[in-house]
């Protein structure tokens, strides 16, 4: 997964080409594509002529494959057929037994098929490398090799870009990874922090990844490992929270979360946070604004997010002044915003309409006037006093209950003795 960010790293002018080219060439020589790592070879040499040992390991990885290939044969046309696929249950003991006894597949066989999966991952095979390990995890019984093939098809749809299919293997991890009882705390905190860097690709790339990125990173555990072993995961987490305003009530909880770490890391999407809703130093925030955009620009999963997180970030920024100030001037803000003054003018009434702020524009004085949105004393007593005498029912409902616990007892014996008398009474006239 590493290399589609030397891709895009490639193509900006943050590194020399050559440091690009030879950090490709040491991560694909421990794969099998062979090939591939031996064009790179050439361009990083300037030469024409690789060394022998990429023939040997072109030989060596066919073999290999070969091999495998003709052991996996048998199990994978009796799992690739209908029958079998529709007869697979929960159980996978039962499942086992059932492939052993009608069609002689055995546990070994199964075991290949991790084998086979991992050289076609290795060798850029992701779609057939994506379909064994999916049967593997269907059959395994082994919980480790399970959880290992998840990450293998996980990072299978990755690469092909299948990010639908690679949201639902995500999610099936996530769970998968919270019920496993693991050796150690660490051994789990280390499969979350894996899992929260994988989800990068998939939450920036999947049409409701912003909203999956912020259920996912601000549940309780999450935060923790976050906060214990990857601060710099909250940069994505800030920009997913500006770029959907539909999750700007989380931002109080955000907020927390980053003054906790700010002494272990700092950025200047952290900052912009900081600086905005801790300090309300607004000439701060404009500052950290404009290096949020270079800082974006340059960040794999956030370079096509700079605009809606620019446009976003300006609408909190204004948002918060407006909300703190009695007369505001237009120019002084449109100038913390970054924009030209007539473009300025424009979005703040804008934003106005759009917040249903009670505010009005003064175009003469060039100022925006906000009137007081604070409710009488009155109303807020009956705010507050609203449900207080359903309260007041319920708790006197529950002393009753506490303080004459035979009452109910009482009520059911009275009940039954006029039933009792009346038997008897029939009884006598019988």
């Amino acid at each position: 997964l590493v290399f589609p960010l030397l891709e895009f790293l490639s193509s900006r002018d943050v590194y020399q080409a050559d440091a690009i080219l030879q950090a490709k060439v040491e991560l694909l020589s421990g794969t099998g594509m062979v090939d591939y790592t031996g064009e790179l070879y050439k361009q990083l040499h300037n030469t024409d002529q690789l060394p022998a040992e990429f023939d040997e390991k072109r030989a060596a990885l066919i073999k290999q494959l070969t091999e495998s290939e003709h052991k996996t044969k048998h199990i994978r046309e009796v799992i690739e057929n209908p029958e079998v696929a529709d007869a697979l249950r929960q159980d996978k003991l039962q499942n086992m037994k059932l492939l052993q006894d009608s069609y002689q597949c055995t546990p070994e066989m199964v075991l290949e098929l991790y084998s086979f999966g991992q050289l076609q991952y290795s060798s850029g095979n992701y779609g057939g490398s994506a379909d064994i390990l999916l049967h593997f995890s269907i059959l395994s019984t082994d919980p480790e090799l399970t959880l290992s093939a998840l990450w293998g098809k996980l990072a299978s749809e990755i690469l092909l870009g299948n990010w639908e299919v690679g949201l639902g293997d995500l999610l099936k991890l996530r769970e998968t990874i919270d019920k496993t009882h693991f050796k150690t705390p660490a051994e789990q905190l280390q499969q979350r922090v894996w899992l929260l860097h994988w989800s990068l690709f998939v939450f920036f790339n999947h049409p409701k990844g912003r909203d999956g990125i912020v259920e996912t990173f601000m549940l309780p555990h999450y935060v923790s490992t976050i906060q214990n072993a990857c601060p710099w995961i909250l940069r994505y987490l800030v920009a997913a929270v500006i770029t959907n305003r539909r999750k700007r009530n989380m931002m109080q909880d955000l907020v927390k979360t980053i003054q906790q770490v700010s002494y272990m890391y700092q950025d200047p999407v952290t900052e912009f946070v900081e600086a905005l809703y801790v300090d309300f130093d607004f000439d701060r925030a404009a500052a950290k604004l404009e290096e949020c955009e270079s800082v974006l620009e340059n960040d794999f999963f956030l370079t096509h997010a700079v605009d809606d997180f620019v446009e976003n970030a300006r609408f909190f920024l204004a948002e918060v002044y407006c909300r703190i100030h009695k007369r505001i001037d237009m120019e002084a803000l449109t100038t913390r915003l970054n924009m030209k003054s007539e473009d300025g003018e424009k979005w703040i009434v804008k934003l106005i309409r759009e917040s249903r702020m009670d505010a009005k524009v003064d175009f003469k004085e060039g100022t925006v006037i906000m009137n007081s949105s604070y409710n009488p004393v009155y109303q807020q007593v009956i705010e507050r006093t609203r449900n207080l005498v359903f309260r007041s029912q319920v708790l006197n409902g529950a002393i009753d209950k506490n303080s004459n616990p035979n009452k109910k007892d009482d009520a059911k014996q009275k009940g039954k003795q006029p039933r009792a008398a009346k038997r008897q009474e029939t009884a006598v006239a019988a």
